[in-house]
């Protein structure tokens, strides 16, 4: 059993226990409230500086718009006092500049006046809904200015290699001297050495892309290039074909079906049909020919146009199955190059 003594002691702990955890809540109660009243304080301090910002932001764009002549309403302020936006707003609007008239000297020389300054704004404000509407049609939209890019943008035309030799500085390349119909013989730098020998390049017929524009090519301009069909790095096949008349191919049996396999090094430049002169256009049937007058390297459209150009076949060179042709003579062809690339 407990002694009274003992349960004095744990009496008077008990007490001052119990005044501790007083002690404490009063302690907790006015950290609280310090918190409390920190973080109004703090927020009341960021709010006025806001409001500083704000009406230093409202006077700058009010002392713009009266500098450009916008008329401003003074509103009513608080309390009887007028804010510095007030005070701006109440100001008169600012007269226009003053524009010095032009001399006789610079009026003869088609100097622009002020009134012709304010009829021109209007002119372009006054532009018609057709030509805003060509504008908001997006990237893909086409304009009566930019025709569709296929092969009809190319200037495709026959021409005659009056000469031709070795470049002086490039083994590779052929220099040759070549007509297209116009007042002068254009040059044109070909990489042909390898496939077609010398004397099979004078006096020739070809066909030229005349509308690339003008490159050096180891010192020497060249002014077009010469299309010529080109075997593939692949194997094309023929199935059925009863006669062996392409020269450039070998043949093998591969499941039992007859296979044309291209020689990897041929290259046959395309040849007109009879009775071309220099300076005949090629057309192709489905494409109106409206050749720029010199393709844009940055808008890419011979590499868009040209893994279309094939020769089918029988040989015929064409764009997306349509033959090359020369309007009443036939058409254009490789003599022994099919199924291939045009380039």
């Amino acid at each position: 059993m407990a002694t009274p003594e003992l349960l004095q002691r744990l009496e008077k702990r008990a007490l001052i226990a119990e005044q501790l955890i007083d002690v404490l809540r009063n302690e907790v109660a006015e950290l609280k409230k310090a918190s409390e009243s920190l973080g109004h304080s703090q927020l009341e301090a960021e709010n006025e500086q806001l409001k500083q910002e704000v009406e230093e932001w409202k006077s700058r764009l009010i002392q713009l718009e009266l500098s450009h002549g916008k008329t401003q309403v003074p509103l009513p302020a608080k309390n009887g006092r007028m804010t510095a936006t007030a005070y701006l707003a109440s100001m008169p609007t600012l007269p226009p500049p003053v524009e010095k008239p032009p001399t006789s000297e610079g009026a003869t020389q088609g100097g622009d006046t002020a009134s012709d300054k304010k009829d021109k704004k209007k002119e372009k404000k006054a532009k018609p809904a057709t030509e805003s509407k060509e504008k908001a049609g997006g990237k893909g939209a086409l304009t009566a200015e930019e025709p569709p890019v296929d092969v009809g943008r190319l200037d495709l035309r026959v021409g005659r290699i009056m000469t031709a030799k070795r470049h002086p500085d490039a083994d590779a390349l052929y220099v040759e001297e070549v007509d297209v119909g116009e007042d002068k013989p254009r040059t044109v730098v070909s990489g042909l050495v390898k496939f077609v020998p010398l004397e099979a390049m004078q006096n020739r017929l070809a066909v030229l892309l005349c509308n690339l524009k003008p490159a050096k090519m180891r010192g020497v301009t060249s002014e077009a290039m010469v299309m010529c069909a080109s075997s593939p790095d692949k194997v094309s096949q023929y199935g059925g074909v009863d006669s062996i008349r392409r020269v450039n191919m070998e043949v093998s049996i591969r499941h039992g079906e007859l296979i044309w396999r291209h020689r990897l090094d041929k290259v046959e430049i395309l040849d007109p049909p009879e009775g071309s002169q220099p300076g005949d256009e090629i057309h192709i049937e489905g494409y109106p020919r409206v050749p720029d007058p010199v393709l844009n390297p940055k808008k890419k459209i011979f590499e868009t146009v040209a893994p279309d150009l094939k020769t089918d076949h029988e040989g015929v060179a064409t764009y997306k199955g349509s033959p090359f042709t020369v309007p009443g003579k036939g058409v254009v062809k490789a003599f022994t190059l099919f199924g291939v690339n045009v380039k």
